[in-house]
């Protein structure tokens, strides 16, 4: 198992094209949070916007749609009960989300379905929370496109049928091979399965242990996925390191953190980020 470092940051986050526009950093959309749980979506989505991603479309319940607005001004709104909509709004996308708050009932299930039938080999799909857990119980079959999931634990002994106890990198790696998927296992010490490596996150705080971290993880997965799709595998490493090197700095002042605050702390960590060189430090906060 490899230890990730910040030389992933490096290599990923680089300085953006002078000739460039809203289209050449990605489309977002992402699909979730139903009347109970908008807040997951929300935070997913303002993850993905804070990462640089083009242009974020959110697709819930439209009972989220005064809160979205409040709070992420730059991300669209649509209805996810809006079956031709959301459909169009996937195959457009370059990273899909699917699953912050989406649920578990029949309505959840159909929108799941209408998602999954629309992706395309081209795009980067983040399947995370409700959409891992219905895929177990409903076996749903596996969509096209470059597949990441962002399962814990336990959604990870439901996708795969390894019980929690017996999640060894050798059991592991064997289902992620069957999937052909990326796996990002969230847990003390992150793994992330590859098709050719399995990476362990080094660094990270309990002070992370709060709702809504792994939405936020999926939507910077999603938005950097996006932003920097040529290099969408190493994008992947580089969500989850910075998820956590960010939630390390604000926790030398605060004993927990909130995701929010990782999400909004991510541009001018970015920006540090790409005119790092070698003999430079992570200090953005400083």
């Amino acid at each position: 198992m490899k230890k990730l470092t910040d030389q992933i940051l490096k290599d990923v986050i680089t300085p953006r094209p002078e000739d460039s526009f809203k289209g050449t950093f990605g489309k977002v959309t992402l699909i979730g949070g139903n009347r109970n749980f908008g807040g997951a979506i929300i935070m997913a989505s303002t993850a993905a916007v804070c990462a640089g991603a083009g242009l974020v479309t959110t697709a819930t319940d439209e009972i989220n749609a005064s809160a979205l607005h409040a709070q992420l001004p730059e991300a669209m709104f649509a209805d996810f009960t809006d079956d031709a909509l959301v459909a169009d709004l996937t195959k457009a996308a370059t990273s899909v989300v699917v699953g912050p708050g989406l649920g578990n009932d029949e309505t959840s299930l159909r929108i799941l379905k209408n998602v999954f039938a629309h992706t395309t080999e081209k795009q980067n799909v983040i399947i995370d929370g409700s959409a891992i857990t219905l895929m177990a119980m409903e076996k749903l079959e596996q969509p096209q496109g470059n597949i990441i999931y962002t399962p814990h634990e336990m959604e990870w002994q439901r996708l795969s049928g390894i019980k929690i106890g017996e999640q060894t990198e050798d059991k592991n790696r064997a289902a992620q091979e069957k999937l052909g998927a990326t796996i990002v296992l969230k847990k003390h010490h992150t793994e992330i399965y590859t098709d050719d490596q399995v990476y362990q996150l080094p660094i990270g705080t309990p002070a992370q242990a709060v709702g809504g971290m792994g939405d936020t993880l999926a939507g910077m997965v999603g938005g950097f996925t996006a932003e920097f799709n040529k290099k969408a595998d190493k994008a992947v490493l580089a969500a989850v390191y910075a998820h956590s090197a960010i939630a390390e700095k604000i926790a030398e002042s605060q004993y927990i953190v909130l995701p929010h605050q990782i999400s909004r702390a991510l541009p001018t960590f970015m920006k540090k980020m790409e005119k790092l060189d070698d003999n430079h430090h992570i200090g953005f906060l400083n």
